[in-house]
């Protein structure tokens, strides 16, 4: 059973979202303003943290800093009204593994909580996907191929893996770093300017189907999206 803080100032809201969460077999503490929930946080307690953005006292990105400061591998979802891009940006940049708009629809945050924790838990080597759809394309891991209408586009070893870390996060933030780390194991002004080629080049490959984007969060990293 997987256990979760979870931080939200309104009261309604937060009775709401914590007997429905515990409806579906989490265990939820409910802290009631951004300290409340500092207090709250011990590492190793909690498996995923949902915060709040606008609070009392402390508000969630200064919260999800001291939460990071105390376990940087603590997954995060941010809840808040605000949609815009740059506050969305601004969440992702605190360290958001997901990031949802209110009004909160229940049955979609049991999803997105239930992603963010396969993707936060240690890797299966047994489980490894060995294909992934991306839009009108098949892309073939084993064998570095990405297909589409019949036609095959051959990836390195560095595309593959990269396209696999997003393929892996599709929907949702791939950091920077971790891509530097996974791919280059190091972040240096070269690698990194490394990564911007190889992301130009997914981009290239990827370009026949109008609905799939690479989209960079500046400063952040990258998010494989698919509009429907």
């Amino acid at each position: 059973m997987s256990s979760i803080l979870l931080v939200e100032d309104d009261n309604s809201l937060g009775y709401i979202l914590k007997e429905y969460l515990q409806m579906h077999d989490f265990e939820v503490d409910w802290a009631k303003d951004g300290e409340e929930g500092l207090k709250a946080f011990k590492p190793g307690k909690f498996d995923i943290c949902i915060l709040d953005v606008m609070m009392p006292k402390m508000d969630g990105f200064a919260l999800a800093d001291k939460l990071k400061g105390i376990d940087p591998k603590i997954p995060l979802i941010f809840l808040t009204a605000k949609s815009m891009k740059i506050d969305k940006m601004k969440g992702f940049k605190a360290g958001a593994d997901d990031y949802i708009v209110k009004p909160v629809d229940e049955e979609e945050l049991i999803m997105r909580i239930q992603a963010v924790l396969r993707r936060s838990g240690p890797p299966d080597k047994a489980a490894t996907t060995e294909s992934y759809m991306v839009g009108s394309y098949t892309f073939h891991l084993k064998n570095r191929q990405l297909l589409r209408n019949g036609e095959a586009i051959h990836l390195t070893k560095k595309e593959a893996r990269v396209l696999q870390l997003l393929c892996e996060a599709k929907g949702h933030l791939v950091e920077s770093d971790k891509i530097l780390r996974e791919v280059w194991s190091e972040n240096t002004y070269f690698t990194r300017r490394s990564m911007d080629v190889y992301i130009s080049k997914l981009r290239k490959y990827l370009s026949a189907d109008e609905a799939v984007k690479i989209q960079n969060m500046h400063g952040s990293g990258y998010i494989l999206e698919e509009d429907r």
